[in-house]
């Protein structure tokens, strides 16, 4: 969930600087890219008609989040505690009185050798359900992100990490990011072994071939690594929407479930893409996405979380955590 933004870049000489302060561990060629039809199925599911839009506390709610669970297990993902469910309760931001019942759905594969240091990937897999008889499947918004969330979980369970990586599929985003918010006030580890976030919110689809990481501007000790990501990448990757000081409502640091790790002094990086035509409308559906972007996108991704991996003692130290 984003408002309508406009397109940033950052200075060249801020970037300059950022990439000069790190050096990074990484390989010179991108991981095994992520299947499209592996992604293209999920989001199938997810963002069916049978789900009616998963607002936060209905039936069709409910089926998705029963499809994340049995695909968390399938992909050899543990449960942080005795269970992948989370509950936790959430006001609607319409009517305060209204106390829905949410749940994330959140799971781990224990790192090999730093298993108290922790990276946390996030998608969230409600949307805003039906409305005057229309339903809004949220193919883009973010039934991609859940559906990247299983394959890099697949993929890293094939490839063990060095640290621990915690994969949450968050409910409640579109009521204000109800279900990170409790995740972060209750947390399932402490919060203090959660080095960085990695957010994905809309990562489905683009004209021009461009994923968004925005984060760097809080934590520049992350850009270098990111600039060695975008050298390998199968798409664009760029950099901005991050900037306070920028044009009005082009900041992206508080329009996703990052925000609540940011709040909480936890330093985050989100992947997007700009804002489309079928954001936020009936019309975004799992046949408006781009296959091939996709794959691309979700690769690029699990290329950034490998490099996350790699250097995380060294962005624990830059980041005081």
């Amino acid at each position: 969930m984003r408002l309508k933004l406009l397109p940033v870049t950052l200075p060249c000489l801020l970037l300059a600087a950022a990439c000069s302060t790190a050096t990074t561990t990484a390989d010179t060629t991108i991981a095994t890219p992520v299947e499209a039809d592996a992604l293209m199925r999920h989001v199938s599911i997810l963002a069916a008609d049978s789900m009616e839009g998963r607002l936060i506390g209905t039936p069709g709610n409910a089926k998705a989040r029963a499809y994340v669970v049995r695909e968390f297990a399938a992909a050899g993902l543990q449960p942080v505690g005795t269970s992948f469910e989370i509950p936790f309760e959430a006001r609607s931001t319409r009517d305060s009185s209204v106390v829905r019942r949410g749940v994330n759905v959140v799971g781990q594969i224990r790192g090999r050798t730093e298993p108290g240091r922790a990276i946390v990937v996030t998608a969230h897999y409600d949307h805003v359900g039906v409305r005057n008889g229309e339903i809004y499947n949220g193919a883009d918004d973010d039934a991609s992100g859940t559906a990247a969330l299983i394959e890099l979980a697949r993929w890293f369970r094939e490839h063990p990490p060095a640290h621990t990586l915690i994969f949450a599929a968050f409910d409640g985003e579109e009521g204000g990011l109800t279900g990170s918010r409790e995740f972060v006030r209750q947390p399932p580890v402490p919060l203090s072994s959660i080095v960085l976030n990695v957010n994905l919110d809309m990562i489905g689809r683009n004209e021009r071939n461009e994923l968004y990481a925005a984060g760097t501007s809080h934590s520049r000790f992350l850009r270098p690594y990111l600039d060695s990501v975008a050298t390998r990448s199968p798409i664009t990757l760029r950099f901005g929407h991050d900037d306070p000081n920028g044009p009005p409502r082009d900041d992206w640091t508080m329009q996703s479930d990052h925000a609540s790790f940011h709040r909480a002094g936890i330093p985050f990086i989100y992947f997007g893409v700009e804002d489309h035509a079928d954001y936020h409308r009936p019309t975004d559906d799992t046949e408006r996405l781009m296959p091939q972007f996709f794959a691309g996108a979700v690769s690029t991704v699990l290329d950034a979380v490998r490099t996350f991996d790699r250097n995380l003692a060294a962005i624990g130290t830059a980041s005081s955590r």
